[in-house]
């Protein structure tokens, strides 16, 4: 029997995520959206590009929560979208309604899920999922650190004129404005682009990374980014799905990692079938540990907001 995802929000980025899982063939896909006909149509519509993908897996678009029963893997992509010249954390009461509602529905549908939180602030709303279904902690994470590091990789791509193939990246912390994106453990090729970069050039790359999602929010203007966001999503189902326990950097509860109790940040885990299988401890120096606790501190705050 095929495993089953459902996806919480048939915006862009779920209704993208979701044609990512299908054309892959990997699992089924529960489709939700309280918007009436919207989450049937586009899963109708991907399920008519089944044949051409050569694939067998369903899909059903739904506005009821309860078809969610049984599913493996849930995706929480609802909520409101940025608008130019709003933060993540702008949207922090209105999104915290959305996924407490959705993570009751969680824990009463659902025995033994994996949830992926996508919904901005996205390191706050994993914290609030994962007290509002008291899952285990390694079974609720938040998706930031792939997008934010797959972003870093692409501008140092573009700034040593190599492949992307080629450039790994790893961003720390919060998926906000005070994310850390770390320059000696970014490489090419295994060598550090302390190396191949100047500092001013560095510090460059590591400003737009910030500002990557509202760049695109300022040339959109009327949407956020989501293609990004969802190949993202797409790359932690898989890893979960498949066992394929890949090292990639994820919101994970910490529990005295790095200094840090109670709570969910970016770092880099190992995600396999049973979600989070571990939290890998870097060690950092002491200008990577003062922007990293900087950025802590900010979900932090926006946390005691909540509670």
């Amino acid at each position: 029997m095929r495993r089953k995802v459902s996806v919480i929000g048939a915006g862009n980025v779920g209704a993208t995520l979701a044609q990512y899982i299908v054309m892959d063939g990997i699992a089924d896909v529960v489709l939700y959206d309280i918007v009436e006909g919207m989450p049937q149509g586009k899963a109708l519509d991907i399920l008519e590009a089944t044949p051409l993908y050569n694939v067998s897996s369903s899909i059903e678009g739904v506005n009821d929560l309860e078809r969610i029963e049984g599913s493996d893997i849930v995706v929480i992509t609802a909520g409101a979208a940025r608008k130019p010249g709003m933060s993540r954390d702008d949207l922090l009461n209105t999104n915290a309604s959305v996924v407490r509602t959705v993570s009751k529905a969680i824990k009463q549908y659902c025995a033994d899920p994996i949830v992926i939180v996508v919904t901005n602030p996205m390191d706050v709303m994993a914290q609030l999922c994962w007290i509002e279904t008291g899952f285990p902690t390694h079974r609720v994470m938040g998706m930031g650190g792939i997008l934010d590091s797959a972003r870093f990789r692409t501008f140092v791509a573009e700034a040593t004129g190599v492949s992307v193939k080629d450039v790994e990246a790893l961003v720390l912390g919060g998926h906000g404005d005070q994310m850390v994106p770390l320059p000696r453990f970014t490489t090419v090729r295994g060598v550090s682009i302390i190396h191949l970069l100047s500092e001013d050039r560095i510090r460059a790359l590591i400003e737009r990374t910030r500002n990557g999602g509202a760049e695109i929010v300022s040339l959109l203007k009327t949407g956020s980014a989501y293609y990004a966001p969802a190949a993202s999503t797409y790359q932690m189902v898989k890893s979960i799905l498949l066992d394929e326990k890949r090292f990639l950097p994820a919101a994970a509860y910490l529990d005295g990692q790095y200094g840090i109790k109670g709570l969910f940040v970016g770092v880099p885990v190992v995600l396999g079938k049973d979600g989070i299988e571990r939290v890998v401890e870097l060690s950092l120096s002491d200008e990577e540990k003062e922007g990293f606790y900087r950025s802590v501190d900010a979900v932090r705050a926006l946390v005691e907001k909540l509670t």
